[in-house]
C-alpha cells in the first residue's frame, strides 16, 4: 500500500511532480524502459540510461517507457558518449520531461534542453562542478560520493563529506548519491541536507533490471570489501573485483598509463559483463553498498521498502530525542 514520506515536500518532488524523492540512477546495460516505467509508477522518478543505447534504440526505450506509465521519467545522457546530438534531438523530438546530463561540461546542452522545456540535472564529484552547474543553470544537481558504482570522482570525497560541502555552496535543489541504498541511509542524506537520493546498485538487483542474472547475482552475494575504484589514468570506475579487475588492478601497480589501461579494457567489456553475464573477464561496475543488497524483488517492492524503512526510522528518532 502506497504511504507517504513522514517530512515536508521535498523541493525535488515539487520540480519533477514525483512522490517519493527517490530517483533511480540511469545506468548502463540496466536501467531501461521496464525499470525506468516501474520507478516511476511506484512514486519515485525512473531514469533510462541512455549510455549503453544507439540513438535508435533510445528512441524505442523511450517510446515504450511513455507507453507503461503515464507518470513523469527521464533520461541519463554521459555527454562524452559518441552520437550525442542525435541523442539530444531524439530526447527533444520525443518530449522527455527529464534529462539527467554527467560526464561533461553543463553549459553545452542546458539552455537548448530547458528551451524545449525539459529539466536539467548534473551529475558532479565536488562542489566546485556542483557550483559550475548552478551557474550553468541546471534545475538541480546530483553530488555522487566515492562509495557510487560506475563512474566515479578522482577525489575520492565520501557522501558524507560531500552532501554538506555542496549543501553549503548552492542554494539549487540537492541530490545526494552513492552509498544509498536503504530508507536509513536515505534518511541520513537528507539530513545532510539533500533535497533526495540517487539510487543505483539496489536497483540493479530489481526483477526489470536489464543487467544480466548472473550479475545481479554476483552483486546479491558480494560482501564489504569486495568492490574497488579502478582506471584512475582513464575514467575512474568502481568494479566488483573479478578476474579482469585483478588484470586492471596489477597493470596500474606496475604503472600503466592511459593507452594500456584502453588496450586492457579494450571493446564492449562492460556490455560482457553486466549485460551478457561473463563474471570473469567482463567489467562489472556497482557501488560499496551491494554488501548490503541480499535479495532481488520488483522495482515497485524496492521503493516501498525504502520509504517504509525512511519512516519507521524517523518516528524512532522523534520518539528518543
Amino acid at each position: 500500500m502506497d504511504q507517504a514520506i513522514t517530512a515536508k515536500p521535498s523541493r525535488i518532488t515539487a520540480l519533477f511532480n514525483i512522490q517519493y524523492p527517490i530517483i533511480q540512477a540511469g545506468m548502463i546495460w540496466a536501467s531501461g524502459w521496464r525499470l525506468a516505467s516501474a520507478v516511476s509508477n511506484a512514486g519515485g522518478l525512473g531514469l533510462i540510461g541512455a549510455g549503453s543505447m544507439y540513438p535508435e534504440v533510445l528512441r524505442e526505450h523511450i517510446q515504450k517507457c511513455k507507453a507503461a506509465t503515464s507518470k513523469p521519467f527521464g533520461v541519463n545522457v554521459p555527454l562524452l558518449y559518441p552520437n550525442i546530438e542525435e541523442i539530444i534531438q531524439i530526447i527533444i523530438e520525443e518530449k522527455v520531461p527529464i534529462v539527467f546530463t554527467s560526464a561533461g561540461n553543463p553549459k553545452t546542452y542546458t539552455s537548448r534542453l530547458q528551451s524545449h522545456g525539459i529539466k536539467v540535472v548534473h551529475v558532479v564529484s565536488s562542489s566546485k562542478f556542483a557550483l559550475k552547474s548552478q551557474e550553468a543553470g541546471c534545475d538541480a544537481v546530483v553530488a555522487e560520493g566515492f562509495e557510487a558504482g560506475g563512474h566515479n570522482g578522482r577525489e575520492e570525497t565520501t557522501t558524507m563529506v560531500l552532501i554538506p560541502a555542496v549543501k553549503a555552496a548552492i542554494t539549487i535543489p540537492l541530490i545526494a548519491a552513492g552509498g544509498i541504498a536503504t530508507g536509513k541511509q536515505m534518511l541520513a542524506a537528507i539530513a545532510l541536507g539533500a533535497d533526495a537520493v540517487q539510487i543505483g546498485s539496489r536497483f540493479v538487483c530489481s526483477t526489470e533490471a536489464s543487467s544480466h542474472e548472473n550479475f545481479k547475482n554476483a552483486v546479491v552475494n558480494a560482501a564489504e570489501g569486495d568492490t574497488q575504484l579502478s582506471m584512475k589514468k582513464l575514467v575512474p570506475v568502481r568494479l566488483l573485483k573479478n578476474d579482469f579487475f585483478k588484470v586492471v588492478n596489477e597493470a596500474e601497480t606496475k604503472g600503466a598509463d592511459e593507452n594500456q589501461l584502453k588496450e586492457i579494457l579494450g571493446r564492449a567489456r562492460a556490455k560482457r559483463g553486466m549485460f551478457e553475464g561473463d563474471m570473469v573477464e567482463g567489467e562489472l561496475e556497482i557501488g560499496q553498498v551491494s554488501s548490503l543488497i541480499t535479495t532481488i524483488k520488483p522495482a515497485a517492492e524496492i521503493v516501498q521498502e525504502i520509504v517504509a524503512e525512511y519512516n519507521t526510522t524517523i518516528q524512532a528518532f522523534r520518539h528518543t530525542i
